[in-house]
């Protein structure tokens, strides 16, 4: 399938959008599972789930805007992080957090492997993707852990 520049770049852009979506989602389901947790819990999921989730999420909202202006096409506002419902329990909210992690990283994944960050040549855009993607490889088996201890 043949594409312009313009039609890449602007499927990279929505393809960011939807990725940095997915990593609000996670945040408003960790932030709701930590309100119904203990002090020790909570305090083990914000430093190993949620701070590690909002890092991406603000690194992915940085890329989203910065790949757009040196695209020169419009970047958006997202909107804060919805919050979670609390009649899922601190499991089911972190197991939903979990999947919207995987959803974000699955569209990241794809992105790199479409190629179209190297085609429209965007260096910067291509090592964020990656550190984004590192830091949210490290959250499943973070979370295992914490769900595997929780209630002990």
């Amino acid at each position: 399938m043949t594409y312009t520049d313009a039609q890449g770049r602007q499927q990279i852009l929505d393809t960011l959008a939807r990725a940095t979506e997915q990593l609000a989602a996670a945040l408003g389901a960790l932030g709701a599972a930590y309100e119904q947790l203990d002090e020790r819990s909570a305090d083990r999921l914000e430093e190993e789930l949620f701070r590690p989730v909002q890092l991406a999420y603000g690194r992915a909202q940085r890329v989203h805007a910065g790949f757009a202006q040196r695209s020169g096409l419009a970047g958006r506002a997202f909107a804060q992080p919805p919050a979670g419902s609390p009649s899922q329990g601190a499991r089911g909210l972190i197991d939903r957090g979990l999947g919207a992690v995987a959803s974000a990283e699955d569209a990241l994944a794809t992105l790199q492997d479409s190629m179209l960050p190297v085609e429209v040549g965007d260096p910067e855009l291509r090592a964020n993707l990656a550190a984004i993607r590192e830091a949210l490889g490290l959250i499943p088996g973070r979370a295992r852990e914490l769900l595997r201890t929780l209630g002990r």
